[in-house]
């Protein structure tokens, strides 16, 4: 069973891991609507995503 998960960064770093497609959406506008509210030091050029696919019986059954 494969499945897509995505993986959020801000400045490089992970902020969010192993998101389903339904929650990367909702997180993503949130996270370009805080840049624009808030006074952080980040810009929208800073964020950045990697969509991935795992294999869900494989981690399952790893013996990591």
């Amino acid at each position: 069973m494969t499945e897509k998960v995505y993986h959020i960064y801000a400045k490089g770093r992970c902020v969010y891991h192993s998101l389903s497609e339904s929650k990367f959406s909702e997180t993503w506008e949130m996270m370009h609507r805080m840049v624009d509210l808030l006074d952080l030091d980040l810009t929208k050029d800073d964020l950045s995503y990697e969509e991935l696919y795992v294999n869900k019986e494989v981690l399952l059954n790893s013996s990591h």
